[in-house]
C-alpha cells in the first residue's frame, strides 16, 4: 500500500511555507498595497559607532503567546554559522537527553563568557567615559564657569543688568484700590441700639426658614444686598444669646461677652490625629466588651479620654470599671485621681469598705485629708485593719512627734519584728542604754542583716567606746558568714563611706580594715586597692581611701609606688602634717627614693620652715650621696631664698662630684639670672665638650650672645647646634627667628625646610614655616603650606587651630567643625574655637569653651592667659578672681606665650599669679582680620 501525500496527512500546512518568495514579490500588490519603510526598518537617528545609552532604554516587551509556540522559520532569523535562531525541534519531545545537553551546553557558555568578561567590561567602560568625554552634558559644559563665579568681585556682581520685568503691563503697573465711603444710613441704623428678639419679614431673613416670605433679597429677581447679611447674622447671633438666659429669674446664664471666650477654653488640649483617638475607643471597647474584668482595659479607656479632653466621660468610665472590678486597688485610685476633691473621698470610702486590707487604697485616704489629726486618724484606723504593713507604720510614725513615735515604733516591731529600718529607727530614738537593747533585739530577730551591726558600731563609737568599735565589726562579719550570708565586699566599702558621711570615722576605719582584703587574690591586692582608694577618694570619702592606703602600706612596707600615691593622696586631699607625717614614714621604708625627700623639702619649705627643708635635704644627701635630683632641689632652695653664695657653692661641689648636663646647664643659668655673662659663657662652654649632644647648653649661649648684640657669633652657635642636636625643634626655631630678624626671609625658608627634612611628621615646624610667609605677606603661600602640612599631620591640633584663622572670618566656623571633627579633644583648637566666639562677641559662649580648654588640658598656659584676659575685660571681679585661684591650683607650665614669657632670664623667680599677669597683657585681643595668635 502506497504512502499518502504529507498534504494529506496535515491538510492545515501549506506547500508554500519555508519557501523563499519569488523576486520582487510584494505582499498585497494585488489588492492595491504598496511597500513602505518606517523607523523600525532604519533603526534611531544615532551614528552608527555611538555607544547605546541604557539609561533610558524602553522596557522590553514580551513576546506573545503565538509567536512563542510558532517557529521562526524567517530567513532573517538565519545564520550562516549558528543557523535558525530558534529552534528547529521545538514540537519534538523534551527528554531528560535534551535537558542535560542543554544544561551542559549553557555551562560552557557560561565558562566563556566568565573568561571574556573582565575584558568586555573594561572595553564597555573605557567607550563609555570616551563617549561621555565627546559628548558631555550641558551640565559639565559649564563646570569651569561655575567654579570661576567663586573669583567674583563685589564690583562685578554689582554690575551684572537686572533682569527684565516680563510681566504684562497690567501686572507691573496695578491700578490703586478703590474705597466707597460709607452711607450715612448704616450709621443711622447702627446708632439705635435696639434689641431684637424676632425677625422682621422684610429684613430678607425670613427666606431662609421653611414656611415664610420670600421679600426679594434673595430671590434672582432680586438685587443682593451685603449690609443685610451683615444685619441678619448679628440678629441672629443676639437671639441665640437671648434663648440661653434664665426664662424664670430673668438671668443671663451665657455672658455675651465672654462667651468666645469661653469657647476657647472648651478645644481640648489633645494635639495628636483624630482618625488615632477613633481608633483607640473602638480597640479598647472591644477590650472592655471581650473582658470586662481586665481592670487595665478600664484604665486606658479613662486616661484616652481624659487625654481628649473628655474628663467626664473619663469619670464615667472609671466608675463603671469600679462596678466590674471591684477587687482591683488600681481602678479605685485612678477613680480617685479623676473626681474633684470631694467625690474623691466619697470613691475612696467606698474602696476601703470593698478592700479593707490594700494599703495604697489606705494611704490615698490619707493624702485626701487636709488636717494632720484627719490623717493621723486614717493610718490608726489602717493599722487596725493591717498591722503587719511596714509601710503604713513608716507613713504613722513620720507624723507624729519625737514620744508618740517611739510609742508608735515600740509597737511597730512588735508587729513587724523582721523590718529592720524601724528596729533602727526606735534605736535612735532611745537612749544608750536602750538602744544597746533594742540593737540586740534586733539581731535576734534579723541575724542576717549587717545594717544592724553597723549600727551599733556608729553607736558605741558616738558615746566614746571606740574599743568595741573594731571588736563589733570583727563579730559582725563572722556571724554573719556563720549565718551562710554573701559577704559584698563593694557593699560594705559603701556603708564605710556611708559611716564616713555620717561622721563615724572609726566605724569606717574598721570596716575598711576588716572588708578590705576579702575574696581579693593576693597576685591583684596592691592593683585592686589603688583602684579603690582612687574610687573613695573621686567620691570624697577621704578616710575611706586614707585607711584603704594605710592598710595597703602596712602589707607592702618597701613598695615605692603604694608609698608615691599616698603621698599624693595627702597633698591632693590631706593637711600638710598628715602629709609630713606620712613622708617621714615613707623615707625611713624607702630612703634611696629620691622623690619622697624632695618631696617633705618642699613641703617644710612651702611652709617657710627653711632650716627643716634644709635638713631633710642633708638626709637625703646621705641616702643619696650622687643624687643630681637632690642637688639641684637644694640649689633651687637657696636661689629662692637669696642665699646665692650657698647655691654656687652647692654647683660647684655638684659640678665636681656629680657633673652632669643639667648642673652644667643650672650653673650657666645662675651666673646668666645674676648677670655674670662672661662665667656664664664659660661654664657653657664647659659643658660643651663634655656634653654637646644636650641642646639646652647650646640654646642658652646662642640666647646669651644674642643679648650681647653679637648676632654672627649666635648664628654660628645656632647653626652648629642643629648639627650636633638634628632633633631638637626649639633650636631650628632659634636659628629660623635670628634669620628672619636679620632679614635673610630665603635663608629662614631654608632652614626650616631643612629641618622638615631631618624631623618629618613634626607639627610645630610646619607652623613655623606657615607664620613666616604670613609675616612676610605671602598669604597664599602660607595656605598652600597649610594644605600640605594638615596632609602630612592630619591630627595636629596645633596646625588646625591655625588653619581656622588662616580662613576667610564667613568660612571659619565651617573650617572650625572641621578642626573639631579631626582632633575633637584637643586644647587648641577648642582654645581657638572659643577665640572665635569672643571675636563674634559672645562672650558668654566664648567664657564656656574656655572653660572646656582648661579641663582638657589645664597645664596648658596660654588657654589660662587667654581665659584671665577675657574675665579681666568683661568679666567680673567674682569671675576673674576664680580664674586665678584655679589656674595656681593647676600651676601650668606649658603654652607658646607662657613660655615664651616664663623662660624670659628677667622672670626667672616671678610666681605663676605674676606671669599669668604678663602674658595676659600681652595678649592681643581677638579680631576678624587677625590671622595669627
Amino acid at each position: 500500500m502506497a504512502a499518502p501525500p504529507a498534504a494529506l496527512l496535515n491538510k492545515n500546512k501549506k506547500n508554500f511555507i519555508g519557501m523563499p518568495a519569488p523576486l520582487g514579490y510584494v505582499a498585497g500588490v494585488g489588492r492595491g498595497a504598496t511597500g513602505f519603510t518606517t523607523r523600525s526598518d532604519i533603526g534611531p537617528a544615532r551614528d552608527a559607532n555611538d555607544v547605546s545609552d541604557d539609561r533610558h532604554a524602553p522596557p522590553s516587551k514580551r513576546k506573545k503567546k503565538e509567536e512563542e509556540d510558532d517557529e521562526d522559520l524567517n530567513d532573517a532569523n538565519y545564520d550562516e554559522f549558528n543557523g535558525y535562531g530558534g529552534s528547529l525541534c521545538s514540537k519534538d519531545p523534551y527528554d531528560k537527553d535534551d535537558e542535560e545537553a542543554d544544561a551542559i551546553y549553557d555551562e560552557i557558555d557560561k565558562r566563556m563568557d566568565e573568561k571574556r568578561r573582565e575584558y568586555r567590561e573594561q572595553r564597555l567602560k573605557a567607550e563609555l567615559e570616551n563617549y561621555r568625554q565627546e559628548r558631555p552634558k550641558i551640565q559639565q559644559m559649564f563646570t569651569d564657569l561655575k567654579r570661576e563665579l567663586a573669583h567674583v568681585s563685589e564690583g562685578e556682581w554689582s554690575t551684572i543688568p537686572e533682569v527684565g520685568d516680563a510681566r504684562n503691563r497690567k501686572q507691573r503697573n496695578p491700578r490703586d484700590e478703590r474705597f466707597t465711603p460709607l452711607p450715612d444710613s448704616v450709621l443711622s441704623h447702627n446708632l439705635g441700639g435696639e434689641n431684637v428678639t424676632t425677625i422682621d419679614p422684610g429684613s430678607g431673613l425670613a427666606s431662609m426658614m421653611p414656611g415664610t416670605t420670600t421679600p426679594g433679597m434673595l430671590t434672582p429677581s432680586g438685587d443682593l444686598d451685603l449690609r443685610k447679611i451683615g444685619q441678619a447674622r448679628n440678629t441672629l447671633m443676639g437671639m441665640r444669646l437671648n434663648q440661653v438666659s434664665d426664662a424664670v429669674g430673668g438671668q443671663t446664664v451665657v455672658d455675651p461677652k465672654g462667651y468666645l471666650t469661653d469657647l476657647q477654653s472648651m478645644i481640648p488640649q489633645y494635639g495628636g490625629d483624630i482618625n488615632d483617638v477613633k481608633k483607640a475607643r473602638l480597640l479598647l471597647k472591644s477590650v472592655r466588651e471581650t473582658n470586662p474584668n481586665h481592670p487595665p482595659a478600664w484604665i486606658a479607656s479613662a486616661r484616652l479620654e481624659e487625654v481628649t479632653g473628655k474628663i467626664q466621660s473619663a469619670r464615667n468610665l472609671v466608675m463603671k470599671g469600679c462596678e466590674m472590678c471591684p477587687k482591683s486597688e488600681d481602678v479605685w485610685l485612678e477613680a480617685a485621681r479623676l473626681q474633684p476633691p470631694d467625690m474623691a473621698r466619697a470613691v475612696i470610702a467606698q474602696a476601703v469598705q470593698t478592700l479593707p486590707y490594700s494599703p495604697r487604697i489606705w494611704i490615698k485616704a490619707a493624702d485626701l485629708e487636709l488636717e494632720l489629726k484627719a490623717k493621723k486618724r486614717v493610718y490608726r484606723k489602717a493599722l487596725e485593719q493591717i498591722p503587719n504593713s511596714e509601710l503604713l507604720w513608716k507613713l504613722a510614725v513620720e507624723l507624729e512627734d519625737e514620744e508618740d513615735a517611739k510609742i508608735l515604733l515600740s509597737r511597730a516591731v512588735e508587729c513587724c519584728p523582721t523590718s529592720v529600718d524601724l528596729w533602727l529607727a526606735l534605736a535612735r530614738l532611745e537612749n544608750y542604754e536602750n538602744a544597746r537593747k533594742v540593737l540586740n533585739k534586733a539581731r535576734e530577730n534579723n541575724p542576717k542583716d549587717r545594717q544592724i551591726w553597723i549600727t551599733a558600731a556608729k553607736l558605741e563609737e558616738a558615746n566614746g567606746n571606740n574599743t568595741l568599735v573594731g571588736k563589733i565589726i570583727e563579730r559582725a562579719i563572722s556571724t554573719l558568714q556563720a549565718n551562710m550570708v554573701d559577704i559584698n565586699r563593694d557593699f560594705w566599702i559603701k556603708d564605710a563611706m556611708e559611716a564616713e558621711h555620717a561622721g563615724a570615722v572609726l566605724t569606717c576605719q574598721a570596716i575598711i580594715k576588716n572588708i578590705i582584703g576579702y575574696g581579693v587574690e593576693d597576685e591583684d591586692r596592691k592593683h585592686t586597692w589603688m583602684e579603690d582608694a582612687d574610687a573613695c577618694a573621686s567620691q570624697g570619702a577621704i578616710e575611706c581611701a586614707r585607711a584603704i592606703y594605710s592598710h595597703a602600706l602596712s602589707v607592702y612596707p618597701k613598695k615605692k609606688s603604694v608609698w608615691l600615691a599616698a603621698a599624693h593622696f595627702e597633698r591632693s586631699s590631706g593637711t600638710r602634717e598628715s602629709l609630713e607625717t606620712l613622708l617621714q614614714q615613707a623615707v625611713t621604708h624607702c630612703p634611696q627614693e629620691e622623690t619622697l625627700w624632695l618631696m617633705g623639702a618642699k613641703s617644710k619649705w612651702l611652709a617657710g620652715d627653711v632650716p627643716a627643708a634644709r635638713s631633710i635635704l642633708a638626709l637625703a644627701f646621705k641616702a643619696n650621696p650622687n643624687s643630681e635630683e637632690i642637688w639641684l632641689a637644694a640649689v633651687k632652695l637657696e636661689s629662692e631664698n637669696n642665699e646665692y653664695e650657698r647655691a654656687r657653692r652647692l654647683l660647684a661641689k655638684a659640678r665636681s662630684q656629680a657633673a652632669t648636663s643639667k648642673v652644667m646647664m643650672k650653673s650657666a643659668h645662675l651666673e646668666w639670672a645674676l648677670g655674670n655673662l662672661e662665667l656664664a659663657k664659660n661654664l657653657l662652654d664647659e659643658g660643651i665638650k663634655e656634653f654637646g649632644d644636650f641642646a639646652k647648653l647650646w640654646m642658652m649661649k646662642g640666647q646669651i650672645l644674642e643679648q650681647q648684640g653679637q648676632k654672627d657669633k649666635a648664628w654660628e652657635v645656632y647653626r652648629d647646634a642643629v648639627k650636633r642636636c638634628p632633633s631638637s625643634i626649639p633650636l631650628w626655631r632659634l636659628l629660623s627667628s635670628l634669620e628672619e630678624k636679620q632679614g635673610k626671609l630665603v635663608t629662614a625658608r631654608a632652614t626650616l625646610e631643612k629641618s622638615r627634612v631631618r624631623n618629618p611628621m613634626n607639627d610645630e615646624l610646619w607652623l613655623l614655616a606657615i607664620r613666616l610667609e604670613l609675616r612676610a605677606g605671602q598669604r597664599e603661600v602660607s595656605r598652600a603650606l597649610m594644605a600640605r602640612a594638615l596632609q602630612e599631620c592630619p591630627t595636629s591640633g596645633n596646625l588646625w587651630a591655625q588653619a581656622i584663622f588662616l580662613e576667610d572670618p564667613a568660612q571659619r566656623k565651617s573650617r572650625s567643625v572641621d578642626a573639631l571633627k579631626r582632633c575633637q579633644d584637643d586644647a587648641h583648637v577648642v582654645l581657638a574655637v572659643a577665640k572665635m566666639f569672643w571675636m563674634e562677641g559672645r562672650k558668654n559662649k566664648a567664657r564656656e569653651w574656655f572653660n572646656k580648654t582648661v579641663k582638657i588640658d589645664p597645664d596648658l598656659g596660654d588657654a589660662w592667659a587667654w581665659y584671665y584676659k577675657m574675665e579681666t575685660l568683661f568679666g567680673t571681679p567674682e569671675q576673674k578672681e576664680e580664674v586665678l585661684k584655679r589656674c595656681l591650683a593647676a600651676d601650668p607650665r606649658h603654652g607658646e606665650h607662657w613660655c615664651a614669657t616664663s623662660k624670659l632670664i628677667d622672670n626667672w623667680r616671678k610666681k605663676t599669679q605674676e606671669i599669668l599677669q604678663l602674658v595676659a597683657d600681652k595678649l592681643p585681643i581677638p579680631v576678624m582680620n587677625r590671622e595669627t595668635y
